[in-house]
This record gives C-alpha cells, sequence and structure tokens, in this order.
C-alpha cells in the first residue's frame, strides 16, 4: 500500500491507500480542520481536493506583477472566533494577526470617518455613546435599536422557525427601529456580514449574528498579517501526512456511492476509494450534485468581486473602514495591507476592497469595476486621486457564503445524515453561526466528534459560542 502527500499539481500519479479510517472530501477550511482533528486522534485521512490548490474560499498566492501574497478576497476576523484560533495553535499560527483593539469600526460618512468604539459601559450598551454621535443620526435613532438589541440577546436556535419565514427588514420595523437607523446601520451590517440586501435576508440569522456581535464587550477585529494560505494549507497537510494520511488536489469526485458497510468515491480519472467513514466538506450546490438525497440544492450562493490596487504612495488614514449603505453602491469594505501585512508593496498603499453580493456589478468590465472603486475610495480618502495607480487586479468570486435567504437557516444541514457512516461539513451547515472561517472551523470539528463517536470514542474538539458579557448574560436565556 502507498501513501503519499500531494502538495500540488505537477507530482506524478501515485496508487493511493483505499483502506484508511476516513475519506474527506473538500480542501476547504472544513475539510482541512476535519482532518486535522482526526489525525490528531489517531485516525489516518485520505483527503481529496478538486482545484489544484487547498485552501477554498479562504486562500492566497503571489500576485506576480508586484511580488506581493493576495487573498481570495480581504478577510476579517474578531475576537470571538474560538474554533478557528484553536485551529491555528494547532498550526502554530494563531499569532499571524494584526488586531484592532482601539475601535472596533470605521464609517466613512459624508461628513468625514466616524470611529465606534467600545466605551465603559456594560454591555450591550459600549457602543451607544458613537452611535448617538454618529454623522447622519440623531439620538433618537440611535435608541430606536434598542428593542431589536434587547429581542435579539435574547434569540435562542428555538426561535429559528417563526423567525426564519420573515425578512430581516420585517422585524425591524416591527420593532419600530427609525428609518434612518435602517439605513445607516442594519443595510450595511446585512450587507457586509450577511452578505445580502436586507429585504431577504433571514430575520432568524440577522438577529442571530446581532446578538453574538452584540453580546460581548470589547469585540474586536483582527488581520492576517500574511496570506490566508500560509496560516494554514501547508501545516494542515503536514499533519495530516504525518498520521500516515493522503492529501490530493486536482481530483474531482464525481460520485459518492455507500452501502451498509462502505461509502465509495469515484474520481474523475475511474479511481475507486473506499472507505467505512466519509465526511463531504464541500459548497450545498456540490454536495446536491454528489449526493441528492442529502439536500444542498435549496441555497444560492453570494458572489463577490474583490478588487486590489497598488499605488506609488501611502495615503490611507486606516487600516480598515466601510462605506455606508447606498442604492447605488458597489463597495463596502476597504482595507489598506500596507498597514496590516508588513512586507507588502514596500510600503505603499495596497488597497482591497469587496463588492458583496454582486449582481449590480455583473455587466462591468474590470477596468469600469477599477475606475468606480477609485471614485468610492476618494469618497473616504480624497488624498488617494494624488497617488498613481501602478497595478490592478480584480478577483470574481462565484460564492463568498451561501445566501442566508428566509427559509434557508431551516435547512441549513446537521452534521450526521441519515446513512450511517456519513457525514457533512461546511459553513453553511447547521452550526448556531453565521457562515464565516469560524462557522467552517467549527462544522469541522463537529464532522470529527461525529466520526469518533460512531466509533465508540468521545473526543471534546468543538467549541460552543461563548455566552454573552454583563448585562447582556443577563438578558440571554
Amino acid at each position: 500500500m502507498t501513501r503519499t502527500f500531494f502538495p500540488g499539481p505537477g507530482q506524478s500519479r501515485v496508487r493511493i491507500d483505499t483502506s484508511c479510517d476516513v475519506i474527506v472530501v473538500g480542501g476547504g477550511l472544513a475539510g482541512l480542520s476535519c482532518a486535522v482533528a482526526l489525525a490528531d486522534q489517531g485516525r489516518t485521512v485520505t483527503l481529496l481536493e478538486g482545484a489544484q490548490e487547498l485552501g477554498g474560499r479562504a486562500r492566497s498566492w503571489r500576485h506576480e506583477p508586484s511580488g506581493d501574497d493576495v487573498d481570495i478576497g480581504p478577510h476579517v476576523v474578531h475576537s470571538e472566533y474560538a474554533n478557528f484560533f484553536a485551529f491555528l495553535v494547532r498550526l502554530g499560527t494563531q499569532a499571524c494577526f494584526l488586531w484592532q483593539q482601539d475601535r472596533m469600526i470605521t464609517v466613512s460618512t459624508p461628513r468625514g470617518l466616524h470611529r465606534l468604539r467600545h466605551r465603559a459601559l456594560p454591555t450591550p450598551f459600549s457602543l451607544m455613546p458613537d452611535m448617538l454621535r454618529a454623522p447622519g443620526l440623531e439620538p433618537r435613532d440611535a435608541l430606536s435599536n434598542m428593542r431589536i438589541t434587547r429581542a435579539a440577546l435574547r434569540y435562542s436556535e428555538d426561535d429559528l422557525p417563526r423567525l426564519d419565514c420573515r425578512t430581516g427588514l420585517e422585524v425591524l420595523q416591527d420593532y419600530r427601529v427609525s428609518e434612518r437607523m435602517i439605513d445607516w446601520f442594519w443595510r450595511l451590517a446585512s450587507m457586509t456580514v450577511m452578505n445580502v440586501p436586507l429585504e431577504r435576508c433571514s430575520a432568524a440569522a440577522l438577529m442571530r449574528v446581532h446578538s453574538q456581535l452584540s453580546g460581548h464587550h470589547k469585540l474586536h477585529f483582527g488581520f492576517p498579517t500574511v496570506g490566508l494560505s500560509d496560516l494554514y494549507v501547508m501545516q494542515a497537510a503536514e499533519v495530516i501526512a504525518r498520521a500516515d494520511g493522503n492529501v490530493r488536489t486536482g481530483v474531482a469526485v464525481t460520485r459518492v456511492d455507500s452501502d451498509t458497510d462502505w461509502h465509495v468515491a469515484t474520481l474523475a480519472d475511474g479511481t475507486r476509494l473506499q472507505s467505512r467513514q466519509m465526511v463531504l466538506a464541500i459548497p450545498p450546490r456540490e454536495l446536491a450534485q454528489l449526493r441528492p438525497d442529502l439536500g444542498g440544492s435549496a441555497f444560492e450562493p453570494s458572489p463577490y468581486k474583490s478588487v486590489y490596487l497598488w499605488f506609488d504612495r501611502r495615503f490611507a488614514p486606516e487600516r480598515f473602514w466601510t462605506l455606508l449603505w447606498h442604492a447605488d453602491r458597489l463597495n463596502y469594505d476597504f482595507y489598506d495591507l500596507a498597514q496590516i501585512r508588513p512586507r507588502v508593496s514596500g510600503g505603499a498603499s495596497l488597497i482591497a476592497s469587496n463588492i458583496i453580493f454582486s449582481h449590480r456589478a455583473a455587466a462591468l468590465s474590470d477596468d469600469a469595476i477599477v475606475s468606480a472603486t477609485l471614485r468610492e475610495l476618494a469618497e473616504a480618502v480624497p488624498d488617494s486621486r494624488e497617488a498613481r495607480l501602478l497595478h490592478s487586479d480584480v478577483h470574481h468570486v462565484p460564492m463568498a457564503i451561501p445566501c442566508p435567504f428566509v427559509g434557508t437557516e431551516s435547512r441549513r444541514a446537521q452534521t450526521r445524515t441519515h446513512v450511517r457512516g456519513l457525514f457533512i461539513a461546511g459553513d453553511w451547515t447547521r452550526t448556531r453561526l453565521p457562515c464565516s472561517m469560524e462557522s467552517a472551523v467549527r462544522s469541522g470539528f463537529l464532522a470529527a466528534e461525529a466520526c469518533l463517536s460512531e466509533s465508540g470514542e468521545v473526543a471534546d474538539i468543538a467549541i460552543a459560542p461563548r455566552p454573552n458579557d454583563g448585562l447582556a448574560r443577563l438578558m440571554q436565556r
């Protein structure tokens, strides 16, 4: 029997072991975290990835003209990503982050940049002083948010059925949140966090994330100081290989069959691999194609376009900011990677931005997207008009996350399927979290726990969302 690690394309094909303990289909965060957790418990894993590189929707590569590492799209994490950082601790890369502890977020308004900070008040009131002073809002607008925040802090998964059938906008209007507050805060939050317009966002998804973001005192954001792939791809592959496992890239799984004792993955070249347990760590539409009986067809991907702009000088006053919602807006989040990654572009600004739920930009050429992004960049940073653009790169990403439309939260898949030995992982599964890198890793850990449990072993790997802090915890059920 031969076990071989395939780190990338260009390797000669070698026969692999077909009697591994677990086959993991999918080499994104969910599949890699699951495979590492199983390897740490003594399981031999074969991981199969259809793309030529591991990392899935959270990977990076070298931009040849500049020599900089760029991600498929700029990502941000926050201080409550317990599973994600447990995974990075295991791989030894948890220190590769720059944390923004002096402010939560900076919003670009017509009257300048406005920073939202956690003040010395109990949760959920710590952001209230800056919300009361927000340009474009009156005090009564900020105060109109209190009823919906109190309801969100009382949210539990038992509320999912009654809220998932309604839009976030409908529930906000029920709680009499002012129109100005909806436009200033909630439409922006729905696009940047939920990746869909407020009119289509599941109220259950919106209330869950609002509870988790507003329930923790001094929650703050962080940014990877290296390319995303450098955080976990090779490190995870090495853990799997050291446990006598295999990692294969560029191998598409075209069929998955199951009988009483075995699960069989058929590859595009006709190879058939079998194991007693299998984890399908793939997006919902791929799952629907491989195993229609397991669901996935109800989910629509939220596409986005990520824009990278290299300049001849540094000009951005912040490392991270967002523009207010507008019906004609293309970009929301902006990052100056030169203030985040020390080896970027010789210190000149490298601006990355995201066009989220990008249907409105589908007909635009890359040149038109770059021109529009430059105009929106100048809204927040007028000095950018004086800088010379050296390079630009537009990434067209078919899916950021599955859209949390009305009705989809109830359809998120459970880790265990109706077939013994067959499990599902992915950020879109039922993790009690919004789709994110944290949800992806938690789903991988839950799948590893389920594999071990079915074999009669108990392992405590996945970390549950932490209870709220302070007064917010008293409001929580």
